[in-house]
């Protein structure tokens, strides 16, 4: 199973919680009681060594091997602990039961299609605070804490009602995807501002090629790059009113604009004929193939598309262009998102192994051998520093460095998935033609002021 937008982020996809799961089952009993060890500078956590510990990962895209590596690591510190891996395709399937019981695995890569709600789980308290281990020193740097070793906006994105519950080990950045080698053959040059972008695609089209396709069966992945835009010309705040459910945040002059461009896209016959049709896999092979000069995707796609992509194409991605001269962030920033969900579970028999395990996990030394075999970005800053990097890859990292602080992320996705299908569903439309903007702006607030209204739906703001 790839590692795609769709099984890492969607929550619509995760599978519920049964309501016994908030009362609990079995006893009261600490399960920890008797699996903890006495903490020192070596052993911040204070780790039971001969503890056994229960490692669940989530056995797609990326493998598993990469955490059976952390786990060799673990075993090398605490020679007497026994790890029970399972490398599992269906997380939430296998482990819904267990949590309902009470008798988890004390660490969990809770990911991909049906993994289990974490926004339900979180308010079930059925996760473990992870500041003790964001706040030990990094595994293979001491003098750092573990948080301080971390790229921007990934503890903010484990952080629900100000507490760390859960850590991320990928980090996913979206922009613009072109082929670096036709670019170069056409003397095209990859454009900084809308006004640049839509003098290209007159270009592109004049010389017999689609300038844009997108995986039309799934709008959200157009929605990256519009949202993006939005949140270059309205800062931060936008992204917050956006994510806090505020009162017209969808009618922002931002969220307006970055939707007239993209109906003006549409409107202007520079998106390749069909796309609304084609799967994820359909667009980015027909994108491969030369039919169309742009793309909109996370950084997952050059790993995704391995045995597709033809020599030399040489993938890079580049990241929105500006909308307007005065905007908040400048053209640079990217939006980025850390993902591959890690967490320990509170009734863990070893929740202190967990967060060991996931100290060693996130070390520069498991981060950088990560890199090297899945051709993602980890989480851990300074990860591929010294690395012979891909194209696409490298593109991924540089665009990251030249954003510097400028980065950010939308969170309504993640915490309310009825409003992530109203934004997918208005896209779709916005961009087939059968929407203006205003009409997406005014749909969209209806919906977002419906969930607000809405009491029996848990609210977080940042």
């Amino acid at each position: 199973m790839s590692a795609t937008r769709r099984n890492l982020l969607l929550s619509a996809a995760a599978l519920p919680f049964l309501s016994a799961c908030v009362t609990g089952g079995g006893d009261d009993d600490d399960p920890a009681a008797g699996n903890t060890g006495a903490k020192s500078a070596d052993n911040p956590l204070g780790v039971k060594a001969d503890a056994p510990l229960e490692v669940v990962i989530f056995k797609g895209g990326y493998g598993d091997e990469y955490a059976k590596s952390a786990e060799n690591l673990y075993t090398q510190k605490y020679a007497g602990a026994k790890i029970d891996h399972k490398g599992l395709q269906k997380v939430g399937e296998a482990l819904q039961p267990r949590f309902v019981a009470n008798t988890p695995p004390d660490v969990v890569d809770n990911t991909g299609a049906g993994r289990l709600d974490i926004a339900t789980l979180v308010s079930a308290k059925q996760v473990a605070d992870l500041t003790a281990l964001l706040d030990a020193p990094a595994f293979d740097d001491p003098a750092k804490k573990v948080r301080e070793t971390l790229l921007p906006g990934v503890v903010d994105d484990g952080t629900f009602d100000g507490v760390a519950q859960t850590l991320n080990f990928t980090y996913t950045v979206w922009g613009v995807w072109y082929s670096k080698k036709l670019f170069t053959a056409r003397g095209w040059a990859y454009p900084k501002t809308w006004d640049e972008m839509l003098s290209l695609c007159a270009t592109i089209k004049a010389a017999g090629i689609a300038p844009w396709t997108y995986q039309g069966k799934y709008p959200e992945y157009i929605n990256d790059p519009l949202l993006s835009m939005a949140a270059k010309t309205g800062g931060p705040a936008l992204v917050k009113a956006v994510d806090n459910l505020e009162p017209n945040a969808w009618k922002a002059p931002g969220l307006l604009a970055a939707a007239e461009a993209f109906a003006e896209l549409a409107g202007k016959g520079y998106l390749m004929a069909g796309s609304e049709a084609l799967s994820h896999t359909e667009a980015q092979a027909a994108w491969c193939q030369g039919k169309a000069a742009f793309i909109p995707c996370g950084s997952w796609l050059e790993s995704e598309q391995k045995g597709v992509t033809p020599d030399g194409f040489d993938m890079v991605m580049g990241p929105v262009p500006a909308r307007t001269a005065s905007d908040q962030l400048k053209q640079t920033a990217v939006q980025a998102a850390s993902s591959e969900s890690f967490l320990v579970p509170a009734k863990a028999k070893n929740p202190a192994g967990g967060m060991e395990y996931l100290r060693i996990l996130f070390s520069k030394q498991s981060a950088k051998a990560f890199a090297e075999t899945a051709g993602t970005l980890p989480a851990v800053a300074g990860a591929t520093d010294g690395l012979t990097l891909s194209s696409g890859l490298g593109s991924v990292r540089d665009a990251v460095t030249a954003a510097g602080s400028e980065t950010f992320t939308y969170r309504f996705r993640t915490w309310y998935a009825p409003l992530a299908k109203a934004v997918d569903d208005a896209t779709g439309e916005l961009v087939n033609k059968r929407s203006t903007a205003a009409q997406w702006s005014e749909r969209l607030q209806k919906a977002a002021d419906a969930l607000a209204k809405d009491s029996s739906v848990k609210k977080y703001t940042r």
